[in-house]
């Protein structure tokens, strides 16, 4: 059981190279896996997070509904942003400049076999994270990912997360936003709940939020959630 984690910072990266490098770590560790079972080894299977920071674009989960994506093609090019239909579950997101995305590439053999509880951990590290700002978040019955202001009609979303698993391994993750902004979520329906607000760390706080200092807070908070050690390598 291996709970070292290859900690890379991508710094800003295009999404769609980006997605291609995730993908390319979470096929290693299958294949590793499926190495150790069929000639029976004991091949140690590695976990990896990535920090990143993508350019305005929208993706939509596998099971998404594209009319949540309000702008045509011509409209999403005006505004600088991309558009991309990916294998994570959820339905459509934002990511952009300001916000922290994290891509937890976890063999989950190494921790615990049960993705509801990584997603509930995921959530949690966000959780514990706004707390050290003085923020109560909190989870959302049947929505995914961590909100503020739940039950109430200032409900507001700060953190969304969507994955996805094969063989207990997990790609994609969760985007907090920081400085990012908001403006850019009014041209989606966000994760197709409709009626809710968007906000982040800096609207909260009123004031620009140091983006490695929020890193180091979610390392803090997810190798103690996971009980984890992270071991820094070279961005690539």
């Amino acid at each position: 059981m291996n709970k070292s984690i290859q900690l890379q910072d991508l710094g800003t990266r295009d999404y769609k190279e980006t997605w291609d490098y995730q993908e390319e770590l979470f096929d290693g560790i299958i294949q590793r896996k499926r190495k150790n079972k069929n000639e029976q080894c004991s091949l140690i299977t590695p976990n990896y997070f990535l920090f990143v920071e993508h350019p305005h674009v929208y993706t939509l989960g596998k099971s998404g509904d594209i009319n949540n994506l309000l702008l045509s093609e011509d409209q999403l090019e005006n505004i600088g942003a991309r558009y991309y239909k990916i294998n994570r579950g959820g339905d459509i997101t934002y990511h952009g400049y300001g916000q922290i995305v994290g891509y937890p590439i976890l063999d989950l053999d190494n921790f615990f076999n049960d993705i509801h509880k990584y997603m509930r951990f995921l959530e949690e590290t966000m959780i514990r994270v706004l707390a050290d700002y003085g923020l109560h978040g909190e989870r959302s019955k049947g929505e995914t990912g961590v909100w503020l202001d739940v039950g109430t009609p200032f409900a507001r979303k700060i953190c969304a997360m969507g994955v996805r698993s094969s063989r207990w391994v997990t790609m994609h993750g969760f985007a907090l936003n920081v400085n990012t902004n908001l403006g850019y979520f009014d041209h989606i329906i966000p994760c197709g709940i409709r009626g809710k607000a968007v906000t982040s760390l800096a609207a909260e706080l009123e004031r620009e939020i140091p983006i490695n200092e929020v890193k180091q807070k979610i390392l803090h908070h997810f190798s103690a959630i996971f009980e984890a050690k992270f071991v820094t390598e070279q961005t690539l």
